[in-house]
């Protein structure tokens, strides 16, 4: 056997111990997000404070909410502008105040589905998500019976932040 024979297969070993590294690392990368993505549901007084439907005068106030029922199968990730909210929940909404301008709501993975809206300082933009065969379908909703909707059917959910510890459901 040549000297260079060895070299190469020393060589090979080490690349293939490093792909199975990155790959284990991928995957345990994929199960801690989908892991991060429960949230929790906000308090009584957080809930209800966000029933009165105050706006900020700096900032767009967006509502997103869905009033089914939902299955096992209906569970979504909420994603605005890149950022992860966190997982939707059948008879649940979250508020989120972002800066005015352009943004993009939208699932994970697979789901194609989001809505690009394009919001004002100090207003409240209401939008409905339903989720069908794990695909989002995002409406932007008129104020009133968006309002109506949120009293009656549904509970704030706290939006997820980074090192935040996920729930079991």
């Amino acid at each position: 056997m040549d000297a260079g024979w060895w070299s190469r297969r020393s060589c090979y070993k080490r690349r293939a111990h490093m792909q199975a590294g990155v790959i284990s690392a991928l995957v345990f990368l994929l199960l801690a997000c989908a892991g991060c993505a429960s949230t929790p549901q906000a308090s009584a007084e957080r809930d209800a404070e966000a029933k009165q439907f105050a706006s900020n005068p700096g900032s767009s106030t967006l509502y997103v909410y869905r009033t089914d029922f939902g299955n096992s199968e209906s569970d979504s990730v909420l994603w605005i502008d890149g950022r992860l909210i966190g997982a939707t929940l059948p008879r649940a909404f979250f508020r989120v105040n972002v800066d005015p301008g352009h943004h993009t709501l939208n699932g994970a993975g697979h789901d194609v589905g989001k809505i690009v809206l394009e919001t004002r300082p100090g207003e409240i933009y209401f939008v409905s998500l339903s989720v069908s065969e794990r695909q989002s379908v995002f409406r932007l909703e008129p104020a009133e019976s968006a309002r109506n909707a949120l009293i009656t059917c549904c509970v704030l959910l706290e939006n997820w932040a980074p090192g935040q510890r996920p729930l079991l459901r």
